[in-house]
């Protein structure tokens, strides 16, 4: 029964994929926001996101906002028949990037660094373009649960955001090391709840929170790099990356990894409805 619910999700997303790439960036992505927002809530709980805004103490109108983040959902769902196009320059006037020179300088150091983020709008834009500057770097994923689905999406991936793709999971940390001697950096998303984590504390809440930039850091020396983007006027992006951190060794690997989760809040509460909330990070 599994497999026919995953060939049907497939033939449903193959279409879809498919209209996406005739319709053009800003239809598809329109279409994407309303599919997201009115079909999104059938997929994705919105009480989910109002339980998870209220445990990290969001005041804002919860219904709108979780409304919002299933829109963007939907929104980088259709864009990801495009990436090819952010890829090749002809999307190039829609995205900016605040920090390029941070980029430029780790490029000519050849230095190895972790480059941290979270899912925000849209966050595969963000490897890509790390990788376009002419840094060598490894991005970790979590493969779909689907296996027709995640065939497409490692093709995706590979071609058209970040060459060099690492599987989550312990699996995955053989890769690591081995990117990580041959002196390219590594990328990954600290946003998600793991199963090998630590409880760390997110949002003032105990968080299972992954503890792999805190053990590169210490173990390899690793500066880190924040990097967030934002979606504006719908269709624009501007990334944002930080000056490369220096972290003190000596610091426990919970302490470092708190301190990643403090600069992850400060991402989140700049838009606060274009992170998808539906993580269910505080799960006992």
């Amino acid at each position: 029964m599994k497999k026919i619910n995953h060939l049907l999700q497939f033939i449903i997303i193959y279409f879809l994929f498919f209209l996406f790439k005739l319709l053009g960036f800003k239809i598809s992505s329109n279409l994407g926001f309303l599919i997201g927002k009115y079909l999104g809530p059938i997929f994705r709980s919105k009480l989910l996101i109002i339980k998870n805004l209220k445990k990290a103490n969001i005041q804002n109108d919860h219904k709108k906002i979780a409304s919002n983040v299933l829109g963007n959902y939907g929104r980088i769902f259709a864009e990801y028949v495009h990436l090819k196009n952010f890829r090749n320059n002809k999307l190039k006037k829609y995205i900016t990037i605040e920090g390029i020179e941070h980029l430029e300088q780790i490029k000519k150091n050849q230095q190895k660094v972790v480059f941290i983020s979270g899912h925000f709008n849209n966050f595969e834009l963000m490897a890509m373009q790390i990788e376009k500057s002419g840094i060598e770097c490894a991005a970790i994923y979590r493969p779909l649960n689907n296996p027709y689905l995640n065939k497409i999406m490692e093709k995706i991936r590979t071609r058209d955001i970040c060459k060099y793709q690492i599987k989550k999971g312990r699996a995955g940390t053989r890769d690591v090391i081995n990117n990580l001697n041959k002196e390219r950096s590594i990328a990954l998303m600290i946003d998600q709840r793991v199963r090998e984590g630590e409880k760390i504390f997110f949002f003032k809440n105990l968080a299972t929170t992954t503890t792999i930039p805190a053990q590169l850091i210490k173990k390899y020396n690793c500066d880190v790099v924040p990097i967030y983007i934002e979606r504006y006027k719908n269709y624009f992006f501007k990334m944002y990356v930080s000056k490369p951190i220096k972290i003190n060794k000596s610091k426990t690997v919970k302490e470092i990894s708190e301190f990643l989760n403090n600069i992850l809040e400060k991402m989140i509460l700049k838009n606060i409805d274009q992170w998808i909330w539906t993580h269910d990070r505080w799960k006992d």
